[in-house]
């Protein structure tokens, strides 16, 4: 690991603070549990200045208020999972942060780290992108907001500038009467990468019949977004195993026309149909 100079703020505004004194030569330290494996390997420029942002308080915490859920950036994957508002209000993000690596991981990594890390096989994006999630990013000169679907330029790019730091993950909860799901395919059972995994959210009005659909497949796709054709095949239909199998397969059709074919995609075309028609039926 090469050195570097290491600042431990006191504040968000210390932080911004430091982002623009050493704009494009500096990292944020949050879980660390990316970031360190990755100074360790060498990979890429290293950072002359590391930000830790690990101690302030500001920036943790899971607020439910006003048919939203407000996360702290960072709010440990373990907290995520464990939180009674998320569960209840966002059961897919509760399920994909007990995904997450192993307890220590979830214990250390952070939900701001998992997004702005902007791994494909990242386990909570797909939820939030599902979610529609909403990031605020702050410097010292002011803040903005972002739709989290609009946020990644293409694997570990995103839009944030050099000098902006995320503080808060907005989202609306779902309603009461929608179930959801996230499922995830990986090379073995704990510690694991996702191979593969999908999002899913299905609302139903009185009569059974689909109301709203959202698919998000992660590790499929260069950038996340949601199966907006395979959605509007379920809307105003009865759930069934043929029309949820119907469903998966165009999802698995919308990731050979964003990748194109490739030597893992007789794996993956066939899996992913069957992770989106188990998701979807888990949710029904």
């Amino acid at each position: 690991m090469r050195p570097f100079r290491y600042l431990a703020c006191a504040s968000v505004e210390e932080a911004c603070a430091a982002l623009r004194a050493h704009a494009g030569r500096a990292r944020v330290l949050a879980g660390g549990t990316d970031l360190l494996l990755e100074l360790r390997r060498g990979d890429g420029p290293a950072p002359e200045v590391m930000v830790d942002i690990s101690r302030l308080e500001e920036l943790r915490g899971i607020v439910a208020g006003n048919g939203t859920l407000r996360l702290g950036p960072l709010a440990r994957h373990a907290e995520l999972a464990a939180s009674e508002p998320v569960r209840r209000r966002a059961g897919l993000l509760a399920a994909a942060a007990g995904a997450v690596g192993s307890p220590q991981v979830r214990n250390r990594g952070t939900v701001g780290g998992n997004v702005m890390n902007a791994a494909t096989c990242a386990d909570t994006v797909p939820p939030l992108v599902a979610l529609g999630a909403r990031l605020t990013l702050r410097s010292a000169g002011g803040s903005r907001e972002l739709d989290i679907a609009d946020f990644f330029e293409r694997p570990y790019v995103t839009r944030a500038r050099p000098d902006e730091l995320l503080v808060a993950i907005e989202f609306p909860a779902l309603p009461p009467c929608a179930r959801s799901a996230f499922v995830k395919l990986g090379r073995r059972n704990a510690l694991s990468i996702a191979r593969l995994s999908v999002a899913a959210v299905v609302d139903r009005d009185a009569s059974g019949r689909i109301t709203d659909a959202r698919i998000v497949p992660g590790a499929a796709l260069p950038v996340w977004k949601r199966a907006r054709e395979a959605e509007a095949m379920l809307v105003g239909q009865a759930p069934s195993e043929a029309l949820f199998a119907a469903a998966g397969r165009r999802t698995a059709e919308l990731m050979i026309g964003e990748t194109g074919r490739r030597w893992s995609s007789e794996y993956k075309e066939p899996v992913l149909a069957v992770l989106v028609r188990r998701a979807l039926e888990a949710c029904c």
